[in-house]
């Protein structure tokens, strides 16, 4: 178990390293929002908890994962690279005109399962692959990542009662609850707590984790598997801009992009 988290500790630097060696050329992306959930993304790809195959996105008994905040699906490109769904080369092409990655994802980008963007829309269709892998007995689980800001949503609650109701324990939604949204602090804007009990009351099956560690993120995930009849809900308490010390829970860096003196910090943080 040591060695497991150590790898992952490990693929967790790689990755915050990768986001800003593909993101800083561009001037265009939400790296705090994608740096909140590198831990989430590294544990389920290097942990052993998604199933997949290297350099086959289209795996027929694949486990499905979607980031339903379309703004940091941009954070898991270098992880599809990694995993041979496309070259690494295309890393460099991020936001050009030749290049397919960009901000947010879409589903011609390989790994990525759908396109996002409109906050809950894709936790509807993760339920949806959920109830089809479902009714036909087929053993595929559905990862979503999903943001505090879609909370305010009201599809989000119609989802929660539908896979309540169809018992959808193939569907695991993981919260990377750093509180914020664009404008600020969400217990400032719109209390969003008691969290863990408001998805209870629709039926969910609800974990706490903390969202940046490993070994707690790896129970968690090895806890949802199992099926009970719910669907899962493991709120990560997370960090927004973790892993760089200006960014840290400072809500202006939700869409504000670093200028060259920032960008030499980052480098020197990252050791990029």
């Amino acid at each position: 178990m040591k060695m497991k988290i150590n790898f992952i500790k490990e693929k967790c630097k790689w990755l915050r390293k990768e986001i800003l060696k593909m993101v800083l050329p561009s001037k265009q992306g939400h790296i705090a929002s994608a740096l909140s959930q590198v831990e989430i993304c590294c544990t389920l790809f290097y942990g052993g908890i998604l199933k997949y195959k290297k350099n086959n996105p289209k795996f027929s008994n694949r486990d499905y994962f979607i980031i339903s905040k379309g703004h940091s699906a941009m954070g898991a490109y270098p992880i599809y690279a990694d995993l041979g769904y496309f070259n690494k080369k295309e890393l460099k092409s991020y936001q050009k005109p030749k290049g397919n990655l960009r901000v947010y994802g879409d589903k011609s980008i390989p790994g990525v399962e759908c396109t996002s963007g409109s906050l809950s829309q894709a936790v509807g269709i993760a339920a949806g692959l959920a109830y089809s892998k479902k009714i036909n007995n087929e053993k595929n689980n559905v990862y979503v990542i999903i943001s505090d800001g879609e909370h305010y949503e009201g599809s989000i609650w119609e989802t929660a009662i539908f896979s309540s109701h169809y018992k959808l324990d193939n569907l695991i939604v993981i919260v990377d609850r750093n509180q914020q949204i664009i404008l600020g602090k969400t217990e400032k804007l719109m209390k969003l707590e008691p969290l863990n009990k408001k998805w209870e009351s629709f039926g969910w099956d609800v974990q706490t984790a903390n969202g940046h560690s490993i070994k707690n993120l790896l129970r968690a995930f090895n806890k949802s598997k199992k099926k009970n009849g719910k669907p899962k809900l493991i709120i990560a308490k997370t960090i927004k801009g973790k892993g760089i010390s200006f960014m840290e829970d400072v809500t202006r860096w939700h869409n504000t992009f670093p200028d060259e003196n920032e960008k030499k910090k980052i480098r020197l943080e990252l050791k990029i």
